[in-house]
């Protein structure tokens, strides 16, 4: 009798001692995981941070109807440059949009190595400058 009354207290201090641990383990990994899921600042694309910028807007519509796409892209290099290292490249100033935007009209070569940019004389001064304007959004 006395060693059923003892196996049965082990077993019920056990159990006791097990339900006490796993309790505590569930609220450290909860805090643990909401801590790192604040700490993680959510990274956003060029392309969301900007979609509703009106600069943005417009010159987008204007590289998305020219042929620029074929050599750049935004984050990545292509032929050409990603437009966001052309951005990270110059600072947005009045004298930058105007000088990239002569650029993009006449076309060029040996800034970004000796693959030459295509002439675009079709283009307008406005319409270079509004693309530009879009490229220099892009700075990450």
């Amino acid at each position: 009798m006395k060693l059923n009354f003892l196996s049965t207290s082990v077993v019920v201090l056990l159990a006791g001692f097990a339900f006490s641990c796993g309790g505590g383990e569930k609220t450290a990994e909860t805090s643990t995981e909401t801590a790192t899921a604040e700490a993680a600042p959510v990274e956003v694309s060029l392309e969301d941070k900007y979609k509703d910028d009106p600069i943005y807007i417009k010159g987008l519509e204007k590289v998305k109807g020219s042929d620029c796409t074929g050599c750049h892209q935004v984050d990545r290099k292509l032929i050409g440059p990603a437009y966001a290292d052309v951005a990270a490249k110059y600072e947005n100033t009045e004298a930058n949009v105007a000088m990239l935007a002569k650029k993009v009209i006449a076309g060029g070569v040996g800034v970004w190595g000796e693959i030459p940019m295509a002439a675009h004389p079709n283009l307008t001064e406005e319409d270079a400058t509004d693309m530009v304007r879009y490229v220099l959004l892009l700075r990450k």
